[in-house]
């Protein structure tokens, strides 16, 4: 059986190995180091040969089997071990493959300096002042400290190699001059590496992607130090990682796709973080909404206007070439962004993620205010339902994303029609950019709000409140006339029974003045919920005491239940307090709409109990709960208190259907 020979001391050669490896073929690696043996993979059919060798030991090795392939992956700076493989596959009439390293992408290296010899390197650093940072290994490191004149200046970084360690010692360098760490290194590790021993200079090789020239170019330009990069001393020709593959019929190593999420701030580059410059300097691609990908157009990338899960996705899928790919997003991606649907859409590609915080606009326009954003309500009414003039109740200080004029204008409107006319409006327009606006008034004042740009607000109100987190509002809080009311005490054990959350959606159907769907508003204050009612004077007692309470997250629905409903969000809670007759109907349409949706029914009547009893015995619930309650209330006559017995009420709690709607 052939087997293959490989001359490794690269990444790009443990890979080739492993490869060959895991498609069944034997493999022989030559190595020059115990540490070179040591990061090999452990295989049965991996055979090492570790040691230097001459020309002689080589022949000697290739002599002993009959080869399918000899791969030349040495370093590009061991043009000696080149050199000399070339020549004992000459003498032993075997071919020899040069296995080329990926050249860098286009990098920012204009705060790099090439020359093309070590003693270049250091005659140009003799002229310098300032520490330097040696990053082109052990082997060479005598000469640099027979060369440079200070060698107290000199910081090297090698690997952890005991005798190695010694043999700097007794150059001359001291302990706190040797560091001792096996890459790779990140941007950011070099620099701050750098900016540890106060390098004012970084020496290397350009040893490309895989042997992390990048990474040493960027953290010296974020430690702002200047870099000597020794060319490579010959114009090499050979065959890629995968062209080699090609020859020998197997596939193409497939890379992960990489694919970053990056908060870019408000849009304005001078806001963008050194990692998220980083990310886009080395990125192949660039999606994102139309505003991000022009703001990242100065990165020279192809950019694309694509940013809906599903389409990002699909490009994933369609451009396997495409390695880094990142998708932009404005302010931070954790604050009011797509980022959590496009995670989960990404699930199901095997791609590895990264995601890059930016920085927020309530970050930003907290320090533009010179006030804390950590006291204030963050929510959105841009393109959301949120209950605003609620939280700026109860809340000193309520930050929203606006979007345009036209919402400054509806938020303001709104903050005098509930009598908030004292507090302050604080609006951000097109922030970060040399456009940028700050607008301070009054909620009259900025009803005729003009300026154009996106926007954001802050809103301060010292006459705050915090409203009760209990339901249980008093009667007399509601303008009742003459339709039906739910009373307090019944009104806090059926809403208990409901068991909502921030989100839920709610019907509350039969709605009458309101007092169940508002108290429900003010619970679910990330949902919403529709009040169902077809009485002319009880949907206008409704429009009163939703404007009494200031819910805005109630919708009122005119109509009679099941029609009006069709068109609504599933709603996740039902309240019914009135049906006109049509239970079952309701129900089916509740059940057809979520088959989990959880029902909380009141009847006084004995009919409407029947009624539900009836359809219990062709509907079956996995929960079903039914309570009486009867309340009894005092009443001041003269000096007397009298118990006045309310009208008794069956609360009845259904969830979960078990069999099919009938």
């Amino acid at each position: 059986m052939k087997e293959i020979l490989v001359f490794a001391g690269t990444t790009e050669g443990r890979k080739l190995a492993e490869h060959l490896l895991n498609a069944g073929k034997r493999v022989h690696i030559c190595v020059a180091t115990e540490y070179g043996e040591e990061v090999l993979l452990k295989h049965e059919h991996l055979i090492v040969h570790q040691g230097r060798l001459d020309v002689s030991g080589m022949e000697e090795l290739l002599l002993s089997h009959e080869w399918e392939m000899i791969v030349d992956a040495t370093h590009p700076y061991a043009v000696e071990v080149s050199k000399n493989i070339k020549t004992a596959c000459e003498n032993t009439y075997n071919e020899c493959i040069r296995l080329l390293r990926k050249d860098q992408q286009k990098i920012d290296d204009s705060h790099v300096s090439y020359v093309n010899t070590l003693d270049d390197a250091a005659q140009l650093l003799n002229n310098t002042e300032g520490n330097i940072l040696l990053t082109t290994g052990s082997k060479e490191l005598p000469k640099y400290i027979e060369r440079i004149e200070d060698i107290s200046r000199i910081y090297a970084r090698i690997l952890a190699d005991g005798t190695m360690v010694e043999k700097c010692k007794e150059m001359g360098l001291l302990g706190k001059q040797i560091i001792c760490m096996q890459g790779p290194f990140s941007a950011e590790l070099n620099a701050a590496m750098l900016k540890q021993v106060d390098a004012k200079y970084l020496v290397t090789k350009d040893t490309g992607v895989t042997g992390g020239f990048p990474e040493k170019i960027q953290g010296a330009k974020i430690a702002g130090a200047k870099v000597i990069v020794i060319r490579r001393p010959v114009e090499e020709t050979g065959y890629s990682l995968d062209q080699i593959l090609e020859r020998l019929s197997l596939p193409a190593l497939k890379s992960k796709a990489k694919v970053t999420l990056l908060g870019i701030g408000m849009g304005n580059l001078k806001d963008l973080t050194l990692t998220g410059k980083e990310a886009c300097e080395n990125a192949d691609v660039i999606l994102g909404a139309a505003r991000m990908t022009e703001a990242l157009g100065c990165f020279g990338k192809e950019s694309l206007p694509i940013y809906q899960p599903e389409e990002v996705v699909e490009y994933i899928r369609n451009h396997p070439d495409k390695k880094r790919i990142v998708v932009a997003f404005s302010g931070d991606i954790g604050f009011y962004s797509g980022t959590k649907k496009l995670l989960k859409a990404l699930e199901e590609l095997k791609v590895d993620v990264e995601l890059i915080c930016g920085i927020s606009s309530v970050v930003y326009f907290a320090s533009k205010l010179q006030t804390s954003w950590e006291d204030m309500k963050l929510i959105s009414v841009h393109g959301r339902i949120q209950n605003l003039i609620a939280a700026v109740k109860s809340h000193e200080k309520v930050f929203t994303l606006a979007g345009y004029k036209e919402s400054i204008q509806a938020i303001c409107r709104d903050l005098v029609e509930h009598g908030l006319v004292h507090v302050k409006v604080s609006v951000g327009c097109q922030l970060s950019y040399s456009e940028e606006s700050i607008t301070i008034g009054t909620p009259e004042e900025l009803c005729s709000f003009e300026k154009d740009g996106l926007c954001v607000v802050v809103i301060e109100n010292p006459k705050a409140k915090e409203h009760i987190i209990t339901h249980g509002l008093p009667d007399n809080v509601f303008e009742r006339g003459n339709a039906p009311m739910t009373k307090e005490e019944i009104r806090s054990i059926s809403i208990s029974k409901l068991a909502l959350t921030k989100q839920s959606i709610v019907y509350d159907i039969g709605a009458g003045t309101g007092s169940i769907g508002i108290e429900c508003a003010l619970q679910a204050t990330d949902g919403t919920v529709y009040a169902i009612e077809k009485k002319a004077d009880a949907l206008e007692l409704l429009a009163k005491n939703q404007q009494r309470c200031g819910v805005t997250n109630l919708k009122i629905v005119a109509g009679e239940a099941p029609l009006a409903m069709e068109e609504l969000p599933a709603p996740t809670h039902t309240f019914i307090g009135g049906s006109s007759g049509n239970m079952k109907e309701i129900v089916n349409l509740l059940l057809e709409k979520n088959p989990s949706v959880r029902i909380v029914i009141n009847c006084i009547a004995l009919e409407t109990v029947a009624e539900v009893m009836n359809l219990l015995k062709v509907i079956h619930f996995e929960f079903q709960d039914i309570v009486q309650v009867f309340v009894g209330k005092s009443r001041t006559l003269g000096s007397y208190h009298m118990m006045m017995g309310q009208n008794p009420v069956y609360i009845i709690t259904l969830q979960g259907k078990m069999d099919e709607i009938v």
